[in-house]
């Protein structure tokens, strides 16, 4: 399996690892297939901008690398903008997600729309809601991306 050179810099020198410990949101999400499990946190201001995100990945180099660009693309969004990162967005970043590891990319985008909702609910709001794709276990990572056919899992 070959990763590009960002995917790889990404793995070896991850961006944002970490805990912030008085988080305004916490969202932890995993994928009982291949066991990556994911936490981010973030740290939002009055305008309602993403100030800090840390993140924690227990996952492959793939997890890893999706996890830090997430965190560098939602830095300093609002919000609502930030929960709108696609799957697509990710793997476009880091030039390119072999198929079978586009999985990931939707661990990382989910894990940031729950902390994102967490944050929301925590101050009486509504959350942005949708669907977070990893816990539906018939959900396939490459439904929706032409020209990329389908692989298992690479476990």
């Amino acid at each position: 399996m070959l990763y590009s050179e960002k995917v790889m810099d990404h793995f070896n020198n991850p961006r944002n690892v970490g805990v912030i410990e008085d988080a305004d949101g916490v969202g932890e999400v995993g994928n009982p297939v291949c066991g990556d499990v994911m936490k981010i946190t973030i740290k939002v201001n009055d305008a309602d901008k993403i100030d800090d995100i840390k993140f924690q990945t227990l996952g492959c180099g793939a997890a890893i690398a999706t996890s830090s660009i997430v965190t560098e693309l939602a830095r300093g969004m609002e919000i609502h903008d930030a929960a709108a990162i696609t799957k697509r967005q990710v793997a476009d970043e880091l030039g390119g997600l072999p198929p079978a590891k586009m999985h990931c990319s939707v661990l990382a985008t989910d894990g940031l729309k729950v902390a994102i909702d967490d944050y929301l609910t925590r101050h009486g709001r509504d959350p942005i809601g949708g669907d977070i794709q990893s816990e539906n276990p018939d959900f396939d990572p490459h439904g929706d991306i032409e020209g990329e056919h389908e692989e298992a899992c690479d476990l």
